[in-house]
């Protein structure tokens, strides 16, 4: 029996309602459903927390939008757990159905022929006096970004060893082509089809006009380190997660081994998306 995770994202509107009617079509049709402890709760069903069901579960469907897909495939990435995303949010744009699709979504997810997109992931490694302090997998982007109160900050850049540039900036994006329609887009990055293999590097409101994105081979091993005495400085991932960075911090980004499976049963058109979800080519 397959076991089905269904996670929605907190603090949503309505998600209750949906599994209500989804946990007993999955039990009619001989799967396990499982799922997260806050709508279980509210439906006085039995619930699991998000670590449990990413141990767990063969497939996930997540009821929420982009965010809650890039928590889950930090969660799920090292089985490989594919996952299916039904857009309770607001741009949706990796999520693959709207909730009126719902069943006919999760019917086809659950055919073992169901096509599904590989999306590759970083990994961050950071670096303190040469010990390592954390280390993370990221489908979106890893983000250097000064604080709320700081004044533009340097940051140093190596590809395999290889110095680039110090950048004089707000800030620095390393991207997935998933994240380059993300904070990467929103900085004046380039759009990477899913399919192509390489990670950009984005700087964010650089102080010369010469500091523009570029985009690297996905073998790439890239270091970013911050000179950044008495300046506040974050590191962020996917723009869930992070750490505050000190000056002379290490942050080693490579292609992660890892990668995001995201099912696609209504086989949606990529181009199609970028019109209808960032108006990409209007006029």
């Amino acid at each position: 029996m397959k076991k089905i995770g269904i996670i929605a994202k907190e603090g949503t509107n309505g998600p209750e309602k949906i599994i209500e009617g989804l946990v007993p079509w999955l039990k009619e049709k001989g799967f396990e459903p499982l799922v997260e402890a806050g709508p279980a709760k509210a439906l006085n069903i039995q619930g699991y927390s998000r670590v449990d069901i990413a141990k767990a579960a063969d497939l996930i469907v997540t009821l929420g939008g982009d965010g809650t897909i890039l928590s889950v495939a930090r969660l799920v990435c090292a089985r490989g757990v594919p996952i299916l995303g039904i857009n309770m949010g607001g741009l949706g744009f990796i999520t693959e159905a709207g909730a009126e699709q719902l069943y006919e979504a999760v019917e086809k997810g659950l055919s073992d022929t169901c096509p599904y997109e590989e999306r590759m992931m970083l990994g961050a490694r950071i670096k303190r006096y040469g010990e390592l302090i954390a280390e993370y997998t990221v489908l979106n982007d890893v983000v250097v970004n000064k604080g709320s109160t700081s004044r533009i900050i340097d940051i140093e850049a190596y590809v395999n060893g290889a110095h680039i540039s110090t950048f004089r900036a707000d800030g620095l994006i390393a991207s997935t082509p998933t994240g380059s329609t993300a904070y990467c887009l929103s900085a004046g990055g380039p759009v990477l089809h899913p399919a192509v293999p390489g990670i950009v590097l984005t700087p964010i409101c650089s102080h010369s006009l010469a500091m523009r994105p570029i985009v690297l081979p996905q073998e790439a091993e890239i270091e970013i380190i911050p000179v950044t005495r008495n300046t506040e400085v974050f590191l962020t991932m996917d723009g869930q997660v992070g750490i505050t960075l000190k000056d002379q911090d290490v942050v080693r980004i490579t292609k992660s081994p890892y990668i995001t499976k995201l099912l696609t049963p209504l086989k949606r058109d990529y181009f199609q998306v970028l019109r209808e979800k960032l108006r990409w080519g209007s006029r």
